[in-house]
């Protein structure tokens, strides 16, 4: 990366500390040596300044290091892996401000351990490539904790759709098909739209779409997705237009992230597309009046759905955007999972939870998910049936064992479009409190299942289950330990007894 006026500033400043730490002087020492006040050389190891030259040339003498090796960039010994992290992409491309802070917040905040600091920073790099760890899982991550921060609910993004949409003249209470989207695209944006050169190329057939930048754009879009996949992509085209956004991916799920500012504006044309689709004041409408039924109905669910011009992911998604922003419900997760006809392993390829309790995620390397969720216990036998196949649905109240938190589960699960064989289950779980039980009426159903799950089958302590993956190893670890720290204690209880006797005694 190119480095900033501020790394600079911070890379003087850590030198400067440690050499006058190396040579125990004060601040005050240095002022008395170089003629500079103690606040001014306070702010330089703190990299709030950065000195002309006449001042550099006082300072590397009383520090006693060459002119050349004070300016230099070069951080070695300890410090080495703390200017890698200056020079990182990370302290570019990470999103500071999003969280309220500035990139030499954390630049400072090391400054007043290096060492420390320089320990952390290898830890971190050692974990991030025991884990294939890279900036864009850091970038994406920021995206969940803000998306987390703002509840998912982005009311410019929703303003900007209505607008849209009545700019063009467009009924929102009425579903948008694929063709005006498309219409819109290539008389108004100049799109050159392609729906055959995607499947027609293997390398290309797993894509859903590309698109090549030039003087027209080149939209090439895979004609073999649904009718809903191809609405959802022209809407998401019509969302980087609208929002007037210039740095993006050029494909559908990106090959490679150069900034959070593509993976954001990835975001917000998405969001955009999902709100043209499924417009707020609708869904608004509808989703109370499902919640308001007395009891569980997955007809009443089908019907729901067959009103969006929508894959069920998108709904699912929506209804994670609609719920903390129009009905309160906040307290809640969404999953995503991979699974091939005939494997017995389950692949989690999105996740988002807005709760306060621990839901799957990216636990540890090879363990096995739990297979009582719904979304996992319908996946099974979604990948062997036909593409255009109605979802399975299923509904449950997800009950932990350990942390005792409830989840009301709904999952729908459907055979993937460009990929055989595989299928894809998508699931919005809700944490049961008190907002939830006022808002979802038959949250009680009695015909709705209450199961008893974990995370994994390694941390599940679960006798008798009988979708156990695997063997418990993590609490069994857990056990061992807890029964080695009971066994010690017993033994220094039982030397300090036998230590104390012949004290008594000789009194």
């Amino acid at each position: 990366m190119d480095l900033q006026p501020e790394h600079l500033r911070y890379i003087l400043g850590l030198k400067v500390k440690r050499r006058r730490q190396e040579l125990a002087l004060g601040l005050k020492a240095v002022a008395t040596r170089t003629g500079l006040s103690v606040s001014y050389l306070s702010e330089i190891e703190r990299a709030r300044k950065y000195p002309k030259p006449d001042k550099l040339l006082k300072l590397a003498e009383a520090l006693d290091l060459p002119f050349d090796r004070l300016v230099s960039l070069e951080m070695s010994g300890e410090l080495g892996p703390v200017a890698s992290l200056v020079r990182s992409r990370f302290l570019k491309d990470f999103p500071f401000e999003m969280f309220g802070l500035r990139a030499e917040d954390l630049l400072e905040l090391v400054s007043g351990a290096p060492e420390r600091a320089a320990a952390l920073v290898r830890t971190v790099a050692e974990v991030g490539q025991t884990y294939d760890l890279r900036v864009e899982h850091f970038l994406f991550a920021a995206l969940r904790s803000w998306q987390q921060m703002r509840g998912n609910f982005f009311e410019e993004i929703e303003t900007a759709a209505t607008r849209f949409a009545a700019d063009e003249g467009w009924d929102l209470e009425q579903p948008l098909d694929e063709t005006r989207l498309r219409n819109l695209l290539e008389h108004r944006f100049g799109y050159r739209i392609d729906t055959e050169r995607l499947p027609a190329d293997p390398a290309l057939a797993a894509l859903r779409s590309v698109r090549v930048a030039g003087g027209d754009p080149n939209f090439f879009l895979n004609g073999k997705l649904l009718e809903a996949q191809r609405a959802f992509a022209y809407g998401r085209e019509l969302g980087y237009q609208a929002l007037a956004v210039k740095e993006r991916s050029a494909t559908s799920s990106p090959v490679s992230v150069a900034s959070f500012e593509q993976v954001i504006n990835d975001f917000r044309a998405a969001y955009f597309a999902g709100a043209l689709l499924v417009p707020l004041a609708r869904f608004t409408a509808d989703l109370e009046a499902f919640f308001a039924r007395d009891r569980w109905s997955a007809s009443a669910l089908r019907d729901l759905l067959a009103a969006y011009p929508v894959t069920p992911e998108t709904f699912l998604y929506r209804l994670t955007q609609v719920a903390p922003g129009r009905l309160g419900l906040r307290e809640l997760f969404f999953m995503r999972f991979a699974h091939r006809a005939g494997s017995q392993r389950f692949i989690l390829t999105k996740n988002l939870n807005m709760s306060r309790v621990a839901v799957p995620h990216g636990v540890g390397l090879g363990e096995h998910y739990c297979r009582r969720w719904p979304g996992l216990e319908i996946l099974g036998g979604a990948g062997a049936k036909h593409a255009s196949s109605p979802p399975d649905i299923a509904v449950q109240r997800s009950r932990f064992v350990d942390p005792g938190s409830t989840f009301f589960v709904l999952a729908l699960a459907r055979p993937l479009r460009l990929v055989e064989q595989m299928a894809t289950s998508i699931s919005i779980g809700f944490l049961v409190y008190d907002t939830f039980r006022q808002r979802v009426r038959f949250w009680h159903d009695p015909a709705i299942p209450e199961v008893d799950v974990d995370l994994t089958c390694e941390r599940c302590a679960l006798t008798a289950c009988t979708e156990r993956a695997a063997a418990p190893e993590v609490v069994d670890a857990q056990a061992r330990r807890l029964q080695q720290a009971e066994a010690l204690e017993r033994l220094r209880a039982g030397v300090r007894s036998k230590g104390a006797s012949p004290r008594r005694a000789d009194r």
